[in-house]
């Protein structure tokens, strides 16, 4: 048996002929700056390696998995990475048929429930059949009928389907099982003072428009009628509004000419029924155009009120409570409602139950240790945070009872508040007990206390990492010389320095009345010209605070927008909002597209003798037009390779070999450097070269501010993390001018940053605030909310037992406060340092 897995001169992106001995069925935590090189050692060498020869063992080719820049990698295991990505995107998934809870559930309310009778509403007690049949086999069953006790009327047996709502026995006949009805807003579409080709009709536009018009005159002309696309929609007859509404095969049409059949070219689909057909194709990816378009209003189903399921479904109840009740609790309520069904169960019905009474308190206890005890089983997995879909992976995978495996992770705590981290902590310690090493890629002090081994690597990002700058315990970080983490604990041992707050500008934003998911705050305000952190534990409401109602701010509140009134705004400028959403999808846009520098660029190309005797303008430059790029890869310098059942793979473009641009292009040289070179560059590196064009240099400075000077110019954006692709975000928006006072919503930018880059990051924010602005943070970072001037902790639980305000002041006073569980950790920190 190995103990060990040795690598062996690792070489993969910035990694400086690493070589490493990893400790097997320990609790690993790999540290370091940002951009240093500890994801490329995880995910890119190891996990790489140990898929790539778990195919090959199975006989699979793997060439889609390329063999990372490693010499040897000695004493693998099956490796199983836990990323962040939310990978279901399915509008009927929930928590809780992702975690099985809800078929658990499920099949004690096909067993137990008590139902009402539909004809006498008599309650119809649950009568117990030898236990031959399980849960499997239930699904199947062929119908079975019984007869009500009260008054003899012959009913359907409930099965295991009939509570489901993704099956047509259960699902409610109105949403189909969905919980929202969609209808379509007719005001939106249509606008009766505009005709056909002046943009009547919202939905048809450009060339699809001339298109159906033609159809139109066309079907006019075949059922004998004039239609005019220059008359405005309101002077239509009803003939042509109905084939316009509703296309020549509805009914509405057709009751005009029974006898007449459409003919080839004159088939109009109908405006609305086209919108539905749309509609429903789209129906799993959210936010697609159709919904954005405003066109769609969906609002909660009539019928059942968001519970999903058929009336008589949802009147069975087990233990004083209906299956919908349960799907609307927390996974903590129903914990404590499962403890206390033994008591309620007639003793006939135990031997049924055993199995799942034991089963599912400990799936459910696991959830809760991960921190998502606030979560509730009918909560969609579309709506999940990264670091929620993450962590409740790690919850299942627990249950796998796997050994002798390598876990992966990446930040697990990511959104966790320093109180729910213990409860993290020990669930990696039970995977590691199990028999598997788990290896975590983590910034977080306390994650590194508990860590049975620590490997820093460092000492800073990009170039200027890829090495190990110290391992072993914590202590051992601290005393090494080289250290980068070690340094900044050191550091915190010694400084308490005394911090001084702010006291802003005077003016205060004041939210009233504010009543929103889980949120009831009477007032809240947030004094503006300072920077605020608003706290609190996972699922306690701060973002709903922020981003929802905040951000949404009209002084003036409704039922929809969830608050009374919010004053104080006209004393801002305007709201910029950084948040964690994903950059964009688009392979083209890369860090110097995004950030403006390569218009620059290629400007100062394009002005260049050895440019204009070629003859060459700022067009030949870029990649993304035809001139000068490349035309094989289209300036791209990969090519796509359809892998038909794996992800697609992307090879070097074998014309310019990476290099993105014709041979006449890269001739020219700026500084020794051609722009293909400079786009292989990193931020930091490009600095020397680049430092006389004072436009180019002001945004290289404030990257590498963000702490992001690690990253290519080149680098495609949809490889940014969430936290790097907020901060590019935040980079672009102070190189520019801020004209009056601004009020800056951030969403956890410490996200993947290191103790020593938070520091960076604090600077930053600091001098927006000196610029006359305000900077709101939702923060879980002690170090940064210690060096906040106010904070508002909204708490104290997550999910329903959330959403007050717990305290508010400057951090002393938090440290203070008894109720806070931020306060019980700000005032270690306050008083010991990290």
């Amino acid at each position: 048996m190995k103990e060990t897995i040795v690598i062996k001169g690792a070489r993969e992106n910035n990694l400086k002929n690493v070589s490493l001995t990893l400790p097997k069925y320990k609790l690993v935590v790999l540290t370091g700056p940002s951009g240093s090189g500890k994801s490329t050692l995880a995910m890119d060498t190891l996990q790489r390696e140990c898929q790539r020869q778990y195919m090959e063992s199975m006989g699979l080719t793997s060439d889609s998995i390329s063999k990372p820049k490693v010499e040897s990698i000695e004493g693998l295991s099956p490796s199983i990475s836990v990323g962040q990505h939310v990978t279901n995107r399915n509008p009927r998934s929930t928590v809780g048929t992702v975690t099985d809870i809800y078929t658990y559930v499920r099949f004690i309310f096909s067993r137990l429930g008590e139902r009402v009778c539909p004809s006498c509403s008599g309650s119809i007690l649950p009568t117990f059949e030898p236990a031959g049949l399980l849960a499997e086999e239930d699904e199947d069953m062929e119908r079975h009928t019984m007869r009500c006790p009260h008054c003899n009327t012959e009913l359907e047996k409930l099965g295991m389907s009939h509570f489901s709502f993704n099956k047509p026995e259960g699902a409610c006949e109105a949403c189909s099982g969905l919980g929202h009805v969609a209808s379509i807003d007719e005001a939106a579409v249509f606008n009766p003072e505009l005709s056909l080709r002046d943009g009547g009709v919202a939905s048809l536009n450009g060339v699809h428009r001339d298109i159906q018009i033609r159809i139109l005159i066309a079907a006019g002309k075949h059922y004998g009628f004039d239609l005019d696309p220059d008359q405005p929609l309101k002077d239509y007859g009803d003939i042509q509004r109905d084939l316009l509404y509703y296309g020549v095969e509805s009914e509405a049409f057709k009751r005009h000419y029974p006898n007449v059949k459409p003919v080839q070219g004159t088939k109009f689909e109908g405006v609305i029924p086209g919108l539905w057909r749309r509609y429903k194709e789209k129906e799993g990816e959210s936010g697609s155009q159709e919904k954005e378009g405003g066109f769609f209003h969906e609002q909660l189903c009539p019928e059942c009120r968001g519970a999903r399921l058929k009336k008589d479904i949802r009147l069975v109840r087990v233990a004083d409570a209906s299956i919908s009740d349960l799907s609307d609790w927390s996974l903590v309520d129903v914990y404590e409602w499962m403890g206390g069904l033994r008591a309620v169960l007639p003793i006939e019905g135990l031997h049924l139950l055993e199995p799942i009474l034991h089963d599912m308190p400990v799936r459910l206890k696991r959830i809760i240790d991960v921190g998502l005890g606030y979560l509730s089983m009918n909560r969609q997995t579309v709506t999940l945070s990264g670091g929620e879909a993450q962590r409740l992976r790690l919850a299942s995978l627990l249950g796998s009872g796997l050994t002798g495996v390598l876990y992966i992770l990446d930040e697990p705590t990511t959104g966790l508040h320093p109180r729910d981290t213990v409860g993290l902590i020990r669930v990696l310690q039970e995977l590691r007990d199990l028999g598997n090493t788990v290896l975590v890629i983590e910034h977080d002090v306390e994650m590194m206390r508990a860590a049975d081994h620590i490997i820093d690597i460092g000492p800073g990002a990009g170039l200027y990492g890829g090495t190990v700058v110290g391992e072993g315990n914590l202590e051992d970080l601290m005393a090494s010389e080289l250290s980068v983490t070690g340094a900044y604990l050191r550091e915190e041992n010694l400084s308490t320095s005394a911090r001084v707050q702010r006291k802003g500008n005077g003016h205060h934003v004041t939210i009233r009345e504010a009543r929103f998911r889980n949120i009831s705050i009477p007032a809240v305000s947030f004094p503006l010209g300072c920077l605020v952190s608003v706290t609190g534990v996972s699922g306690s409401g701060k973002s709903t605070l922020v981003f929802d109602i905040l951000a949404q701010g009209s002084p003036k509140g409704n039922e929809q927008s969830g608050y009374k009134e919010i004053t104080g705004l006209e004393q801002v400028g305007n709201i910029v909002i950084f948040d964690q959403t994903p950059m964009g999808r688009v392979q083209r846009s890369n860090v110097a597209t995004y950030t403006d520098v390569f218009t620059h660029l290629r400007q100062l190309f394009a002005g260049l003798p050895e440019a204009k005797e070629r003859k060459l303008t700022s067009k030949h430059f870029s990649f993304n037009t035809p001139g000068g790029r490349c035309e094989t890869c289209q300036g791209l310098g990969v090519l796509s390779v359809d892998m038909n059942f794996l992800p697609d793979l992307e090879v070097k473009c074998h014309d310019c070999k990476g290099r993105r641009f014709t041979d006449e292009v890269l001739r020219v040289r700026y500084e020794g450097v051609s722009i293909s070179d400079l786009l292989n560059m990193s931020v930091q590196e490009s600095l020397p070269i680049l430092k006389s064009e004072s436009k180019i240099a002001g945004m290289i400075a404030m990257l590498c501010e963000v702490g992001l000077g690690y990253l290519k110019w080149g680098q495609s954006v949809k490889t940014l993390s969430g936290g790097e692709g907020q901060r590019i975000r935040l980079a672009k928006e102070l190189s520019k001018p801020s004209k009056n006072h601004t009020l800056y919503l951030l969403d956890e930018p410490t996200t993947g940053l290191h103790p020593s880059d938070i520091k960076q990051l604090h600077i930053l924010l600091k001098k927006l605030v000196e610029t006359g602005n305000t900077v709101i943070v939702v923060e879980h970072s002690l170090e940064l909310i210690r060096d906040s001037d106010w904070v508002i902790d909204i708490g104290p639980e997550g999910g329903a037992a959330g959403g007050k305000l717990v305290a508010e002041g400057t951090p002393e006073q938090i440290a203070e406060a008894p109720a806070s569980y931020t306060g019980v950790f700000l005032k270690r920190i306050l008083t010991e340092g990290l």
